[in-house]
C-alpha cells in the first residue's frame, strides 16, 4: 500500500490511525500479524424493494441504509435503491436478488410464503409476537438461526429491517358490535389474517395498496386494514370510513427484512460485511422508532376528525378471533416440517417470555398507567 492510499484511507476513516502510522513507518505487515487488511476495492450494489419509491418510513429506511453503508465504508460500498416497479415489479424483488439481478432487496417475509411457507412467521401472524418479542426471538431466542437456515435453501441471507409495532384493526363502513357483524363482510386482509377472517364469516379480498381507497369508496370493500394512523391518514381512509378499530390482532408487530444474495455478500471483504450488518441493525431500530413517533402524532390528528369513531373491538370478538387464529396457525404449521419447526420455536419462546412480560410490561400499563379508555 503506497503513501497516497494510506492518507486517503485515513481521510475516509477506513484505516485506523495506529495501523496507518505503522504502515507509513514501514512496519505494517498486517497479514503476518494476523490483522485484517483493508481493500480499496469498490462494490456497487443494487437494492430492489417492494415499497413505492420514497415510501414513508420503509422506502426512506432503504435509502438510509444505503447512505450509512456509503458513509461508513468511505464510499467502498455503494448501494443504489430502486423502489418497487423501477427495476423489477415489487413482488419480484425476492427472485431478482436470488437470481443475482440485484444484490439486496427489502420487503416482508410473508410476501414469499407461497415459495417458503415458513417465511410467514418471520414477518408476523395473528396474535403473534409484538415488535419487542420479535426482536428478542430473532436476535436472542434462536429465530435468526432458523431464518438464515430457511433462506439458505434459496441462496439468500436475511437481516431484520424494522417493525411496524402493533397495527390498527382497520377501517369499517359500519359499526362492529359482535362477531356476527363479520359475516359476509368484505375486507381487504391478506395472509393468515385473511384466513382467520374467513373462519369468522368474513370474506378476505386481496387488493394492492393503490386500489384500496377506491375499493372502499365504491363498496367493493366494506372494510380494510392497512398499517396505523400515519400511513392510514396519508391514504385518506378517514375521508370515506367512519369507524376505526383497534387493536390489530391480525398483525401485532410486522417485521420487515433485507435479504441479500449470499454469493454477493460472501464476496465482500469482512469489514464491509460488518458495515452492512451494523447498518441493518440501525435501520431495524430506526423503523420501529419512526412508526411509534409518527403514529402517535397522527393518532392525535385523527382524533380531531369530525364524525370519526376510534373504537376497540368487542372483547367477545377478540376471544373468538384468538381461538380461530390458534386453529389456523396449527393447520398452517402442519403444512411442512420446516414450518412446524419454526412455529414450535416461536411457541416455545412465547411460553418462556410470557411470565416476564406479564410481570413487567403488562403490569406497568395496567396498574401504573391505567387501563385504555373504552373508546377514543
Amino acid at each position: 500500500m503506497n503513501r497516497r492510499n494510506i492518507l486517503k484511507g485515513i481521510a475516509a476513516g477506513t484505516i485506523g490511525l495506529p495501523l496507518a502510522l505503522r504502515l507509513l513507518a514501514g512496519k505494517g505487515h498486517a497479514q503476518s500479524r494476523g490483522e485484517a487488511t483493508v481493500s480499496g476495492e469498490r462494490f456497487d450494489w443494487k437494492m430492489v424493494t417492494t415499497w413505492p419509491p420514497g415510501f414513508p418510513i420503509l422506502g426512506e429506511g432503504c435509502q438510509k441504509l444505503a447512505d450509512l453503508c456509503h458513509a461508513m465504508s468511505g464510499g467502498r460500498l455503494h448501494i443504489t435503491v430502486y423502489g418497487g416497479g423501477e427495476l423489477v415489479p415489487p413482488l419480484e424483488a425476492f427472485d431478482a436478488v436470488r437470481q443475482g439481478a440485484a444484490e439486496v432487496g427489502s420487503g416482508a417475509a410473508y410476501y414469499w410464503a407461497g415459495k417458503l411457507p415458513a417465511a410467514q412467521f418471520f414477518a408476523g401472524f395473528p396474535f403473534g409476537l409484538n415488535a419487542q418479542q420479535m426482536n428478542a426471538w430473532l436476535l436472542s431466542g434462536g429465530g435468526m438461526e432458523l431464518w438464515r437456515e430457511l433462506y439458505a435453501t434459496v441462496g439468500l441471507l436475511p437481516f431484520a429491517g424494522g417493525n411496524t409495532g402493533v397495527q390498527m384493526g382497520g377501517w369499517f363502513n359500519r359499526r362492529i358490535d359482535s362477531v356476527a357483524d363479520f359475516r359476509g363482510l368484505k375486507m381487504r386482509m391478506p395472509g393468515l389474517g385473511g384466513r382467520v377472517l374467513e373462519r369468522l364469516g368474513g370474506t378476505p379480498v386481496l387488493l394492492p395498496g393503490g386500489e384500496i381507497y377506491t375499493g372502499l369508496e365504491r363498496g367493493i370493500l366494506d372494510a380494510t386494514e392497512w398499517v396505523g394512523p400515519y400511513h392510514d391518514y396519508i391514504m385518506g381512509f378517514h375521508e370515506i370510513a367512519k369507524y376505526y378499530y383497534y387493536p390489530g390482532w391480525h398483525e401485532p408487530g410486522t417485521n420487515f427484512e433485507f435479504f441479500v444474495n449470499r454469493e454477493k455478500y460472501d464476496a465482500l471483504p469482512p469489514d464491509l460485511q460488518q458495515i452492512f450488518a451494523t447498518a441493518t441493525h440501525y435501520i431495524n431500530m430506526y423503523t420501529l422508532s419512526a412508526f411509534e413517533a409518527k403514529n402517535a402524532d397522527y393518532l392525535a390528528k385523527l382524533k380531531q376528525v369530525a364524525g370519526l369513531f376510534i373504537l376497540p373491538f368487542p372483547e367477545p370478538l377478540i376471544t373468538q378471533a384468538r381461538q380461530a387464529a390458534a386453529e389456523v396457525m396449527e393447520e398452517y404449521a402442519a403444512s411442512d416440517a420446516t414450518t412446524q419447526r419454526v412455529y414450535a420455536s416461536i411457541q416455545q419462546f412465547r411460553a418462556l417470555a410470557k411470565p416476564w412480560s406479564e410481570l413487567t410490561e403488562r403490569r406497568f400499563y395496567e396498574d401504573l398507567e391505567g387501563s385504555a379508555p373504552a373508546d377514543l
